[in-house]
């Protein structure tokens, strides 16, 4: 019964919840962690058939096995969503998991680069090899525009509005949202269309989206955390740094800068403003280093 039901889940996630293929990937891989668990320790235990108890269980196996915090919380969440969708199918009456409780979470503050280091690592890649100029517009844009990787990789020239400055970005769950793109990172999407891509042959299926590999085909979410990694080597950067870093960094400078938290809401696609209020924490940092270094009386 565990297969037929985590095939259905996925399709309920896809269809009625329009998730990326990603976070259902994510979440069938949380519920099939679960479904090992019961087969093994539980044989012939069906998912309509589980206890909060057996649920308590298996987070204490995860523990055991010390998966992160984060990682548990993630899976718990994973499990809820799958209970969920069963009650919406009136597969069960009562939800085991609705009392099951995920691992206390610090809020844990995202890493950013300064602007300084912005430039430094956009000054580092090298514009004379044949990605160069691909690898900077891709880069711009992540902060420019504080993309997340999977738009970056994902977005078509149909998307792209040049001439306005602007991008039509399609976020988490197919929302679509309009973003301003900087004018350096036009400047080197420009040099990039107009050189180099206008010269590649795209793959069958590949022919819009904007940033290709050498194969022309679309680039993967892990050629881009690569190109990240390196680019970060050549600039003398020792941070942990990620796609992600740039959308951070994005944020945390308009915040720094003093833009309207609604609007940096509306940027990076978050569809509740606490998400967003994580950067208000970062600012305060920022103006508490600012008081004790130079007021009179720190």
């Amino acid at each position: 019964m565990w297969p037929q039901l985590i095939r259905q889940f996925r399709h309920h996630l896809k269809l009625e919840r329009s998730l990326s293929e990603n976070s259902i990937e994510a979440y069938t891989a949380d519920v099939e962690k679960l479904a090992d668990y019961i087969e093994r320790e539980f044989p012939g235990k069906s998912p309509l058939e589980l206890e909060l108890e057996h649920l308590r269980r298996f987070v204490n196996a995860l523990a055991a096995l010390e998966i992160s915090a984060y990682t548990q919380a993630r899976i718990i969440s994973g499990i809820k969503a799958f209970y969920r969708f069963l009650m919406y199918e009136d597969r069960i009456k009562e939800d085991p998991s609705q009392l099951l409780e995920a691992p206390k979470l610090g809020r844990k503050l995202p890493d950013t680069l300064s602007y300084p280091e912005i430039e430094q690592l956009l000054e580092a890649i090298p514009l004379g090899e044949p990605e160069g100029h691909r690898n900077r517009a891709m880069l711009e844009m992540l902060y420019s525009s504080g993309l997340r990787v999977s738009e970056l990789v994902e977005l078509k020239k149909s998307q792209v509005f040049a001439d306005a400055g602007f991008l039509r970005v399609v976020g988490k769950g197919n929302k679509e949202r309009l973003v301003p793109i900087g004018k350096d990172a036009l400047k080197y999407l420009g040099i990039y269309q107009d050189e180099i891509r206008v010269h590649q042959n795209p793959a069958k299926g590949h022919e819009e989206f904007v940033f290709l590999n050498r194969r022309g085909q679309k680039l993967s979410r892990v050629m881009i955390f690569l190109i990240i990694k390196k680019t970060a080597e050549q600039a003398g950067i020792k941070k942990n740094i990620s796609p992600h870093t740039f959308r951070h960094s994005f944020a945390t400078h308009l915040i720094e800068g003093g833009a309207d938290l609604r609007a940096v809401q509306e940027m990076l696609g978050h569809e509740s403003i606490t998400t967003t209020e994580i950067y208000t924490h970062l600012d305060r940092d920022y103006l508490r280093q600012v008081l004790t270094e130079f007021h009179p009386r720190k």
